[in-house]
């Protein structure tokens, strides 16, 4: 990819992120790792801040280099996943994605759809959860373990699936997926979780949610997976299945440490809740090959016009 391409893909992207108003330093340490990781030299991280966090750069010339439909199809997608990677825009991020797809000359009502899906994606993980906030249930639930690591698993599988296929909306999916995970984990011991108390509980690990999605975009534009959506280069499952690994390592960490949190009470502070993720992020990575055949064939029957029915399965 050309170095203009990518940088403007990158721009547009920590744009969105910070299009809410709220300047996440956290995010912008990953995008800042995420360019030198992508550019190999190429990206100048310094006139990559200087654009969106000082000059505030006019969209039409960060859009400039992307020449081709494809393209800025793309670019108008990797935005509203960012935005949308926290749950379902605001208005000022809403603003945004329309100036935004106005600037890459996409259709509005196109636009609007795109927005739509990605936003029923967002509303889906706990669509069917209580409107009380999370609270603790007298009595604590005792579910069974065993088919809960089976949902665990399950989720893990189809999580790195989705990151084998070239849709933007196979990727929109992943980070619900790990919420919805986590709340049907916290309703099995009787917690009836609303998703601000979710977004608290990941974010407590370190995986913070738009952070992991710009990552994802940098695993799949290296594997060589974003030429099936800028230009047929096919998807290119071989070279991504390897990375697709830390979407499986992520959610099954995810879903082991939820166990322990809300098996136990709820009584595990911050630093516990790290020192229980870091090992068990290792030895999620370390059981990929073994679903590896499972991951191929899931990926092949995933049905991406209906991403917020496969979300609610979980």
């Amino acid at each position: 990819m050309p170095d203009a391409e990518l940088n403007s893909l990158l721009t547009i992207a920590l744009m969105a992120a910070f299009a809410d108003g709220a300047k996440h330093e956290p995010e912008r340490l990953r995008m800042r790792e995420l360019a030198s990781k992508l550019g190999g030299g190429r990206v100048d991280l310094a006139e990559l801040d200087r654009k969106v966090l000082l000059e505030r750069a006019p969209l039409a010339e960060v859009v400039r280099p992307l020449s081709t439909p494809a393209l800025r199809q793309y670019a108008f997608e990797l935005a509203v996943t960012v935005v949308d990677s926290d749950g379902v825009h605001g208005e000022a991020e809403g603003a945004f994605l329309r100036d935004l797809a106005a600037a890459l000359g996409l259709p509005a009502d196109a636009a609007a759809r795109v927005v739509a899906d990605a936003d029923a994606i967002a509303a889906a993980p706990t669509a069917d959860a209580p409107g009380a906030p999370a609270r603790l249930v007298v009595g604590r639930v005792m579910p069974d373990v065993a088919e809960l690591d089976r949902r665990i698993v399950n989720a893990s599988i189809t999580n790195a699936a989705l990151e084998l296929l070239p849709d933007s909306l196979a990727s929109m999916a992943i980070l619900p997926l790990q919420v919805r995970l986590v709340y049907k984990v916290g309703q099995a011991y009787g917690y009836p979780l609303d998703q601000g108390h979710i977004k608290e509980f990941i974010a407590t690990l370190g995986v913070g949610l738009t952070g992991q999605y710009l990552e994802e975009f940098g695993r799949k534009l290296l594997g060589g997976l974003l030429g099936a959506v800028l230009g047929g280069l096919g998807r290119a499952i071989g070279r991504q299945a390897a990375s697709s690994g830390m979407s499986f390592a992520t959610t099954w960490a995810l879903g082991q440490v939820a166990k322990q949190y809300y098996g136990g009470g709820r009584t595990l502070d911050a630093a516990k809740l790290k020192a229980a993720f870091a090992p068990l992020l290792e030895q999620g990575q370390g059981m990929m090959q073994r679903y590896g055949g499972e991951i191929a064939e899931r990926a092949k029957t995933i049905d991406v016009r209906n991403l917020p029915a496969l979300i609610r399965q979980v």
